[in-house]
């Protein structure tokens, strides 16, 4: 649907747009993912020693989605402020994932988030690097 709706627009660039649609649906999936992953923290017996991993879930899920939707606007935008959500989003992927890792031995769900912010964590380096 994304990449659907990006061709579209009359602003679509090319080669950029298929690392582009990557970038959003990275975004928005690891915002679902640290969305999902600190709610069944909740759920957890050992929720005192998720609390910074709850925190870091709801961060990087919040930071996602605005970084996916700010990408997702082609008409008139400042490069400077996509580059500067995507370079967030880095941070709170990168602070999430090594978060989660720390408990997924123990918790599934900390495993498959710190995937998914991993995946993101990649498709915004992509975004970046054909970003000036």
């Amino acid at each position: 649907m994304i990449r659907a709706i990006l061709m579209t627009h009359p602003l679509a660039r090319g080669a950029d747009v298929g690392v582009l649609v990557r970038c959003v649906e990275e975004c928005f999936e690891c915002a679902a993912a640290c969305t999902s992953c600190a709610d069944a923290c909740l759920a957890e017996d050992d929720l005192q020693e998720l609390v910074a991993c709850i925190r870091l879930d709801l961060d990087c899920a919040d930071v996602c989605e605005a970084t996916g939707c700010v990408a997702l606007r082609q008409t008139a935008g400042e490069v400077s402020v996509l580059r500067a959500l995507v370079e967030s989003c880095v941070i709170a992927c990168r602070a999430c994932a090594e978060e989660c890792e720390k408990h997924a031995e123990h918790h599934e769900h900390c495993r498959v988030c710190a995937a998914a912010c991993r995946g993101c964590l990649q498709a915004c380096q992509d975004l970046l690097a054909t970003t000036r």
